[in-house]
């Protein structure tokens, strides 16, 4: 007797096996209208206005998203509306807690007018800036908001014929794209350097990155180049200022510029390092090296991060509120997408203060 299934009723079988595997199909705004019992008209009005619906009608619109798991196809919709609901994030790192700070403080904002954020990161390079900053013009953001004032001139053209609003923070840059919120990271040099000269010290270093090509942290740049005027302006030496490493700095670019410094200069008094991340790394070398801090050598960072106020010594740096900074210019975009905001250009200076802690002492006079 042949128990081979015939080929006709395997092929129903295999047909019936198929649709039992095929995954639902998505719910549409019909399957919602039909399912509650009004217009597609209504569905969008509760989507869109929720307030101008009466509220049974609302429960049972509501009732029916949920019971098919509906999800609004917002591309779709910003076909019509020219609304797309988010706007991007152009960060240098994701691994620097003060641009999670930004990002935290600019979606608190956001999310009061149900603005998205979307984000992306270029490891402080330019070409990646712009790479990035194509894709996302592609998907229609609302508003851009780019990190620094140091762009390529292609990229800055794209900006200007993409016609959306465009926010540059971390950076005070005397001429914009269009608007700043940020801080002048000139000044956040020159500061350190006073912080230190008052204290004291004549054998002053600092360590930064260098330049690699479009790879640069541009801000950090600007921190010791304020620095070293400062040091010109007291008379002092700028020898000891290290450019060293690549972007973005680290815990062992810290260590690894110290290391060089003090082979070089073993008498060096006090260094400031243009991240705290940097200023860390200096001080966990100097302690494998038996270098006392502050005892033998004085260190100052910038940023503040968490981990300055639980290492032994605390990090004396330089403080910028970088969650205040993200809802600052969460609320200046806001003002822009719909329209209220200036037309001139608006430069926000958030400000920067000095947190001394243990890590710098006088210096012995």
């Amino acid at each position: 007797m042949n128990s081979r299934i015939p080929s006709r009723e395997r092929d129903k079988e295999d047909d019936l096996q198929r649709k039992r595997s095929k995954p639902p199909q998505r719910a549409t705004i019909r399957d919602v209208a039909r399912l509650s019992g009004v217009s597609r008209m209504t569905v969008s009005r509760v989507l869109s206005e929720p307030d101008v619906v009466l509220p049974a009608t609302r429960e049972r619109v509501a009732k029916a998203i949920a019971d098919l798991g509906y999800v609004p196809d917002k591309a779709a919709g910003s076909l019509a509306s020219r609304r797309t609901g988010f706007i991007a994030l152009i960060l240098p790192t994701l691994t620097n807690s003060n641009f999670s700070m930004v990002a935290h403080g600019l979606t608190e904002i956001l999310r009061e007018r149900d603005y998205d954020l979307l984000i992306a990161y270029t490891d402080y390079d330019l070409a990646e800036e712009e790479r990035q900053l194509t894709n996302l013009l592609a998907r229609r953001p609302e508003a851009i908001v780019l990190t620094g004032a140091t762009h390529r001139r292609s990229a800055v053209l794209s900006l200007l014929r993409a016609d959306v609003p465009v926010v540059e923070i971390a950076d005070l840059p005397n001429q914009p794209i269009e608007h700043a919120v940020g801080f002048s990271n000139y000044e956040v040099g020159r500061t350190a350097a006073r912080h230190l000269i008052s204290k004291g010290f004549k054998r002053i270093g600092a360590i930064a990155s260098k330049n690699d090509g479009d790879i640069c942290d541009h801000r950090g740049e600007e921190r010791v180049c304020g620095f070293e005027d400062e040091l010109r302006l007291s008379g002092l030496s700028t020898d000891l200022v290290l450019r060293n490493g690549r972007a973005p700095v680290s815990y062992e670019h810290g260590s690894t510029a110290i290391g060089l410094l003090l082979d070089r200069a073993p008498d060096i008094e006090a260094v400031f390092a243009v991240s705290d991340l940097s200023a860390v790394g200096v001080v966990m070398e100097c302690q494998r090296r038996g270098v006392d801090v502050p005892g033998r050598l004085s260190v100052m960072g910038f940023g503040n991060f968490d981990i300055g106020r639980e290492i032994n010594p605390p990090l004396t740096t330089i403080h910028v509120d970088f969650h205040a900074l993200g809802q600052r210019a969460g609320r200046l975009l806001l003002e822009l997408v719909a329209g209220t905001g200036e037309d001139a250009s608006e430069i926000i200076d958030v400000g920067l203060s000095v947190v001394e802690r243990g890590s710098v002492r006088e210096a012995n006079v």
